[in-house]
């Protein structure tokens, strides 16, 4: 006897009506009866050669809208399902075509509010809008029609498709063009219609923002031993540069060698490849992270298998895609993941699976979008063990055969270099690439003290502005200054005074304080993790478990430090200072500034104990609003230090002043950063809070002075 036939109901995750899940599901057809706000993908394909966009016409027996033409593909996210994976198996199904992620560009989420079918169907629905761009029309006979849903298709140039949908034409779906739906139009408009002059001259503008210098560095000291290594550790930098511009956004490393390769094309694809050069991605650091790039200017790829063959065709040609806003879990998490979510998954887990989901260095992943990768398109099918179509994995795997080549690389540089710290340390970080345990490697890493200075790894997480929780590779070669590093002693040996003076509750003072080793380097090169603005200092590890047993050491970038001060300081203080206090911005009193922020960041809490019991991190507590607080505590505590250090006769009184108008000098560089970059984002709260209390005064010809005694005050010295 034949198994009786089950009709698969398909449940929606109802969100509020802000767009918010609410953790209730409930079947479809209960959705649109009682309106339920929901979500939904729609998905556009825009083929660049005639400017035209697919349309599909929907099936006789659709429930709304049907025998109409509309979008190319779309429909309903299904409980617990992505927004991605369905768009990718939306357009599978209903018309036949298979691509992977990257041909897939967000580009706006658009709300509709509407009531059919005689009051019957409320469609309440959030929809994710991608566009996927082809160089060329797919024709017709390559698609493969889902006929209970759609029954032809056509191309249509996107004009002519406006206009219809202004003039209400009733074979059209219809869409508000002169609301948020003619974003669609506009972006498109602007993408293709944008004149290649103006682009040129806003690019030119944008790259004399930074000023070009050469660093120089004394290599004596160095033996034939040590050059030799150091030309194998260049070469291990630049795999951290391969690294991180994945870690950027996975389409970012196609981009880039397509951009390379057309940077001769003409002016514009030369302006375009310097200033990606800058910023290592599509996005500008001095910007807000604003697109200066578009998914027009990405790479072409060919993907014969995309569709059924026809014979004279090669297959589909699309555009690498990337959005126009940056990605905030950049490429650590999937694209269409939200805090909810990682929430939810992380909620149900071991202590054990949290540290690795919260862990400096995994990636998350979806197993429904590497089951997709793989052609495996059962979106319900999870990897064996698993429950949760999210899960992570160490960086070890993720970058294996970028970590392996740096690994021999750092293992041959150590069996030549001189120095045993040196040696420790780059066999420690080799080993640690492999097995992702960089404890060793970080200690080593403290505690070397080598001519030639060496840091290499994943660190900084300023890159993930959704938790920040994740770790970019970056390398920073240089030779060290002895004598330098000689004058330093006197910060790294006044934390722990420093730490049980601090103006605040003593529950929240470690006792414990480490000595931070700092280090003066002349940099010879550096990579990964260094794109826009050029960092002068850096104080690491950020590791919790090393900064309470060890501390952090500290190194200072001091011909990065004197160029900034030359090129970029003492212009912006000869336009924003005061002339009266002029003479107060110096380099002496910005690079002990720079010492002491970044000796900052050793004090003040860092493991902390909740209401409840539980320990835990400022750094796990406050997500991705760490980044931007943690650097203004370091300023404000660095300024707060140096009067202190001042009163106490360890440091010349006359940086008494000198300090607070090099620093206020300082606030309209970092900011320049823009407020999406943490440095920017903190030195705009303390600027705007000095400003507020009158410590800083702006004056009538656009100046701004410092008030010493009412900064004095605030900063409670």
């Amino acid at each position: 006897m034949a198994e009786p036939y089950i009709e698969q109901v398909e449940y929606l995750d109802v969100l509020t009506k802000t767009g918010k899940k609410t953790g209730v599901s409930k079947p479809r057809g209960d959705v649109h009866r009682d309106g339920d706000y929901h979500k939904a993908v729609h998905v556009w394909i825009f083929a660049e050669s005639t400017q035209e966009l697919l349309l599909q016409k929907r099936a006789d027996c659709k429930d709304s809208w049907p025998g109409l033409w509309d979008i190319s593909s779309a429909g309903h996210i299904s409980a617990g399902d992505s927004s991605l994976i369905t768009a990718q198996r939306e357009l599978q199904e209903e018309l036949g075509v298979i691509l992977p992620k990257d041909a897939f560009e967000l580009i706006f989420v658009f709300l509709e509010e509407c009531v059919t079918n005689n009051g019957k169907f409320i469609n309440n629905e959030y929809s994710d809008v991608y566009l996927v761009t082809t160089l060329e029309p797919i024709p017709r006979e390559a698609f493969t029609l889902q006929d209970t849903e759609v029954s032809d298709v056509k191309y249509i140039s996107f004009g002519e498709y406006r206009s219809h949908l202004a003039e209400a034409d009733p074979k059209y779906v219809p869409y508000d063009v002169n609301k948020q739906y003619g974003l669609l139009f506009d972006i498109i408009t602007k993408r293709y219609r944008e004149n290649n002059e103006a682009r040129s001259l806003v690019l030119q503008k944008q790259l004399r923002r930074y000023a070009p210098v050469s660093l120089t560095a004394e290599l004596t000291g160095l033996g034939d031993a040590d050059k030799e290594a150091l030309i194998l550790l260049v070469r291990a930098a630049m795999i951290m540069d391969e690294i991180f511009y994945l870690q950027v956004w996975h389409s970012n490393p196609v981009l880039r060698e397509w951009l390379k390769e057309h940077a001769n094309v003409s002016q514009l694809d030369n302006l375009k490849w310097m200033y990606y050069v800058i910023n290592k991605s599509p996005w500008s650091c001095l910007d807000e992270n604003e697109a200066f790039l578009t998914t027009a200017d990405s790479a072409v790829k060919l993907l014969p298998e995309a569709t059924k063959p026809i014979t004279g065709w090669k297959g589909v040609q699309y555009r690498a895609a990337f959005p126009m806003l940056k990605p905030s879990g950049a490429n650590f998490y999937p694209p269409d993941m939200d805090k909810m979510e990682f929430k939810l998954w992380t909620t149900g887990l071991s202590l054990d699976k949290q540290k690795d989901a919260t862990s400096f260095f995994t990636v998350i992943k979806r197993h429904s979008q590497v089951n997709w990768d793989n052609h495996i398109f059962d979106s319900t099918h999870l990897s064996e063990g698993s429950t949760h179509d999210l899960y992570s994995i160490p960086y070890s795997q993720e970058y294996h055969p970028f970590l392996t080549r740096v690994s021999d690389l750092l293992h041959k540089a150590g069996d030549l270099v001189s120095s045993p710290s040196l040696k420790r340390l780059l066999h420690s970080k080799a080993d640690a690439f492999l097995s992702n345990d960089y404890y060793d490697s970080d200690i080593a890493w403290m505690e070397l003290d080598s001519k030639l200075d060496v840091t290499i790894g994943p660190y900084e997480t300023y890159e993930d502005s959704l938790f920040g929780y994740k770790a970019t590779f970056e390398a920073f070669i240089g030779v060290r200054d002895e004598k330098a590093t000689a004058q330093l002693k006197l910060f790294s040996d006044n934390l722990q005074v420093l730490e049980q003076n601090l103006p605040m509750d003593d529950t929240y003072k470690s006792k414990d304080i480490i000595a931070a080793p700092i280090r003066v380097v002349q940099l010879l090169f550096n990579a990964g993790d260094v794109k826009g603005p050029q960092t002068i200092a850096f104080n690491l590890p950020n590791d919790e478990r090393i900064v309470k047993d060890r501390g952090t050491a500290m190194v200072i970038l001091k011909n990065v430090s004197e160029a900034k001060f030359k090129q970029i300081l003492n212009p912006i203080a000869d336009a924003c200072i005061a002339k009266e206090q002029h003479e107060l911005v110096d380099f002496e009193s910005f690079f002990t500034h720079t010492i002491c922020h970044e000796c900052c960041h050793g004090i003040g809490p860092h493991t902390i104990t909740l209401p409840d019991g539980r320990k835990s991190t400022v750094r796990l507590e406050l997500q991705d609003l760490h980044s931007a607080l943690e650097e203004a505590k370091a300023d404000i505590v660095g300024l707060w230090a140096l009067n202190f250090l001042i009163k106490k006769h360890l440091l010349p009184t006359s940086l008494e002043k000198s300090m607070y108008v090099s620093f206020l000098a300082g606030c309209f560089r970092s900011v320049r950063f823009g407020l999406e970059e943490a440095h920017g984002k903190g030195q705009a709260l303390q600027f705007n809070w000095l400003l507020e209390k009158e410590a800083f005064v702006f004056h009538p010809n656009e100046t701004f002075s410092v008030n010493f005694d009412k900064v004095q005050k605030l900063l409670k010295v």
